[in-house]
């Protein structure tokens, strides 16, 4: 069935255990015969895509890359068969159903890689940036191809080998005279929408050290986390950065640091009490204190913390707000 096959390929993208380096090794060059090629001499393995890049960079026996004839031809060939038998709705269909599943997580994650390899190895030197870009665009990315393999016929000739690598390996790079494979990661940490996050380690790893740290997504210096469990309102407001002092608020919690950081409310009625925090070089930081109306089963009434545009002015503007209501009209006949 499509939805069980569809499982096993995003297992494919998201797998951080070792290589099967045997089974990878046969699919390079089953791709290489594929594509009318003579086998590479070798095959080199490498600990990253980082690593990879840097081996590259250092090798001048490689040969020409050979990325369009092992994968892009082949690729295209497929695709138009497929795109022929099925029409240009039944291939669109196809697509949703399978490729088009996996796409947006994998194609975040595939950015985020690159990205992080032209941080650490080009270090802002422009030159060596554009150097590196060009390796990382001839690369042939191994469990991050599933989204499109997912859609197409695999089992076959063209694309049997580069499948058989998907399932085996991370990124690889066909030369003429030899094929460079990556490992795939050792850790994998994402959040409920498929970004990348982890709160105490790295939320991407490979066996050689390289490592991408995040939160809920947003890039973060690898001690920044660390430090997170020491926050203190003080370094809050000390944070430059607008970007990780959001995610220094997210983690210390909205409502802690308005309590924390002695916030006096600007506004109070019936719907509740509205909070304001002005915080330099960043939007300020408005919520609506609401107090449950319903008792808890213990007799008690639990608070909470809406987080409302910058703008809002009066606790009922903001709570009307969170229903997508003007505050004229928000008049709820029982609160709960």
């Amino acid at each position: 069935m499509v939805a069980d096959e569809v499982r096993l390929w995003r297992a494919c993208a998201a797998a951080a255990v070792p290589a099967d380096r045997g089974a990878a090794e046969a699919g390079v060059r089953l791709a290489y015969r594929r594509a009318g090629l003579a086998q590479p001499e070798r095959v080199v393995w490498a600990g990253s895509p980082r690593e990879a890049v840097t081996l590259i960079q250092g090798s001048s026996d490689l040969g020409p890359s050979m990325r369009e004839q092992v994968r892009s031809a082949p690729w295209a060939a497929e695709r138009q068969r497929v795109h022929e038998e099925l029409g240009a709705a039944g291939w669109s269909a196809r697509w949703t159903a399978t490729g088009g599943r996996l796409w947006d997580t994998t194609r975040a994650l595939v950015d985020r890689i690159q990205q992080g390899v032209l941080e650490e190895l080009a270090d802002g030197d422009r030159r060596a940036g554009t150097e590196i870009r060009l390796i990382l665009l001839d690369a042939v990315l191994g469990q991050h191809d599933a989204p499109w393999l997912a859609a197409l016929d695999t089992d076959r000739a063209p694309l049997d080998g580069l499948a058989q690598v998907c399932r085996s390996a991370g990124w690889w790079w066909p030369f003429e005279r030899a094929a460079v494979v990556c490992e795939r990661p050792v850790a994998l940490h994402r959040d409920e929408a498929g970004r990348l996050d982890r709160g105490d380690g790295p939320a991407l790893a490979y066996p050689d050290g390289f490592a991408l740290y995040a939160w809920r997504g947003m890039p973060v210096p690898a001690g920044f986390l660390a430090e997170l469990r020491t926050l203190t309102p003080e370094r809050l407001r000390a944070e430059e950065n607008a970007e990780l002092r959001r995610v220094m608020l997210e983690y210390y919690g909205y409502d802690r640091y308005l309590a924390d950081s002695g916030a006096r409310p600007v506004h109070r009625d019936e719907t509740g009490t509205l909070w304001r925090i002005d915080l330099v070089g960043d939007e300020p930081v408005v919520m609506v204190e609401v107090l449950n109306s319903t008792p808890e089963p213990d007799g008690t009434q639990r608070t909470y913390w809406l987080r409302v545009p910058p703008t809002t002015r009066e606790a009922r503007e903001g709570v009307a707000w969170t229903f997508g209501l003007r505050p004229q009209v928000y008049a709820p006949l029982r609160e709960t």
